[in-house]
């Protein structure tokens, strides 16, 4: 079993993080946005309760965009070296996107899905064990019980 809190912060180390419950779930994520933001060809974030989530030390900078959904987000990130931290919903849904890289454990990290696989880059193979969604699910429930059944964090 995964020890809670799970810990993290940015590159620099001058803002980090605590999330006191488990995460819902851990996906792939390869929209536009995620690739953009990270350089990459897909994040891998973890989703947790936002009431789970705290910073323990420095103060986020905050950015806004429009997702490829067309939902008003927020990003997190560390005004110094401007590593991404986290992501959420305008207005507040309860939720955010921890970008599972910032985790200072990370072995735990076991993504159960890749959504808008409609963006993904053609290079990137997917897993047939994972599940798929060519967009934004409507329903994340399988993707929670995919999660829920590996068995790192206590139900």
């Amino acid at each position: 079993m995964v020890a809670l809190p799970l810990v993290g912060g940015c590159q620099c180390g001058r803002l980090r993080y605590a999330i006191t419950q488990p995460p819902l779930m851990v996906y792939n994520c390869h929209c536009t946005n995620c690739q953009a933001i990270g350089g990459g060809a897909f994040s891998t974030p973890a989703t947790v309760l936002e009431a789970s989530f705290a910073f323990t030390q420095g103060e986020p900078r905050t950015f806004e965009w429009t997702s490829d959904a067309g939902n008003r987000r927020f990003g997190w990130f560390c005004g110094d070296c401007g590593n991404r931290i986290a992501h959420g919903q305008i207005p507040v849904a309860g939720f955010l996107s921890v970008r599972c890289g910032t985790l200072d454990d990370t072995s735990w990290v076991e993504p159960v899905g890749d959504i808008w696989t409609r963006s993904k880059q053609p290079w990137f193979p997917l897993s047939d064990d994972r599940l798929r969604c060519e967009q934004q699910p409507t329903d994340y429930a399988p993707f929670i019980e995919r999660f829920r059944a590996q068995g790192r964090f206590p139900n």
